[in-house]
């Protein structure tokens, strides 16, 4: 059978700066997968996320986006193919933007957007609203949507490019029990929908891997600890070394949780 070649892949990337952050970090992600990267706080999520978006420099590695790699292409044209939904990006969103402002603004990379859009892009914009559900949204201004509402448009600006993969950056930070299944429910749809892009969830809750992401990253202090099919690398011995406890993987149905400082060897598949 024929290699699939990758749409997204990183060899030994490093980033160094006062410390190491990232030590030699190898990923490779094919079409038709969805990953979740999971670490506890200041294991390197955050700097992977900002490297493999192009906002912060690798000491060395290699980062390659289908035939593009990072120092040898233009990399704001490289993420026009790459969407990021971040908190961080939000904060920079001026409050009185709209809904469709912020999505229109996505067509070209921007934080924010002024003057007028052509007529096509206008009609783009609102089938992209109505596709992340929030065409009820079109003319709220960015500072009175909800949490959850400002993610759905986040996405929404981020598919207004037409990418080919989209970061979501604990896009479940803020949201209630509530508001976190409607969006992960949502998530699931976008999974499923056309030409939908390639999903990576950064996150340090196993509760919102749902079924969608097919494979799993484990980072812990800058290391890639495991990384692949799901089944492989959700499993107790590996959440323990991530997390720096004993923990316990248990799940049901679908859907997964954590217990801290139980025997680490009851986990069934």
């Amino acid at each position: 059978m024929k290699k699939t070649k990758p749409i997204f892949e990183v060899e030994k990337l490093r980033v160094e700066r006062e410390a190491v952050i990232l030590h030699e970090v190898n990923w490779c992600v094919e079409r038709g997968q969805h990953w979740a990267i999971l670490g506890a706080n200041g294991s390197g999520k955050t700097s992977l996320l900002s490297a493999l978006t192009g906002y912060l420099m690798p000491s060395q590695g290699v980062i390659r986006i289908g035939r593009a790699s990072f120092g040898a292409a233009d990399w704001r044209e490289v993420r026009r193919s790459v969407g990021l939904v971040s908190s961080s990006l939000g904060h920079r969103i001026e409050p009185g933007q709209t809904a469709r402002d912020v999505v229109l603004s996505g067509r070209e990379a921007q934080i924010n957007f002024w003057g007028r859009a052509r007529a096509a892009e206008e009609r783009r914009a609102a089938r992209v609203l109505r596709h992340v559900r929030a065409a009820h949204l079109t003319e709220r201004s960015w500072a009175y949507l909800s949490q959850g509402e400002r993610q759905r448009v986040l996405i929404g600006r981020a598919l207004m490019a037409r990418l080919k993969m989209l970061f979501l950056d604990e896009p479940c930070a803020g949201l209630d029990p509530v508001a976190r299944e409607d969006f992960l429910k949502f998530l699931g749809l976008l999974a499923r929908g056309p030409h939908a892009p390639t999903l990576v969830l950064v996150t340090h809750h196993v509760e919102e891997i749902v079924p969608l992401f097919t494979h799993v990253l484990l980072l812990s202090r800058g290391r890639t600890l495991a990384a692949g099919p799901k089944a492989n690398v959700l499993v107790s011995a590996r959440l323990s070394a991530t997390f720096g406890a004993p923990v316990t993987l248990r799940r049901s149905g679908a859907r997964y949780r954590l217990e801290v400082g139980r025997h680490v060897g009851s986990f069934k598949r």
